[in-house]
């Protein structure tokens, strides 16, 4: 079932059982989703485009709850991490830190790189392999440490 389905299914749901968090969360998807579509001039994303735009949207979320955590405004803090738990559902299931340790060695030596000159190198080949699979400043971490 692609993305925009499942959205649609959970949106339903969530208007029958009147969970309007969960609802505002999908809408807020959806209109991502369709936002990228016109932007991209396509009425279907492919499902790459999909997780990068969900991607993109946990990102926003974990951003701006590191951000209220700092200023002291645990209410909203708690909000985002709610929805960040929603929006983790319909991502693909996540590496491990063995896993993603794995990839990184495999990338590393399949891009021939030995020091942190070749850091952007590995990461322009090891990010499509992760490609929601992982935290880009996760990754980037394991890089540095494999390189250093």
């Amino acid at each position: 079932m692609s993305l925009v389905n499942q959205l649609n299914q959970d949106m339903k749901t969530a208007m029958k059982n009147k969970e309007k968090d969960r609802l505002s969360v999908i809408r807020m998807v959806k209109s991502a989703l369709q936002n990228e579509g016109y932007r991209l001039n396509r009425q279907e994303l492919t499902e790459e485009e999909e997780l990068t735009v969900l991607s993109r949207e946990l990102k926003q979320r974990r951003d701006s709850a590191q951000e209220f955590q700092a200023a002291g405004r645990d209410d909203l803090t708690e909000k985002l991490q709610q929805e960040i738990a929603l929006l983790e559902t319909y991502m693909p299931k996540q590496l491990t830190e063995e896993e993603l340790e794995s990839v990184v060695i495999e990338t590393i030596k399949e891009t021939d790189a030995s020091s942190k000159a070749d850091m952007g190198k590995v990461m322009s080949a090891i990010m499509p392999k992760v490609k929601g699979k992982a935290d880009g400043a996760l990754v980037n971490k394991k890089v540095l440490q494999h390189l250093s």
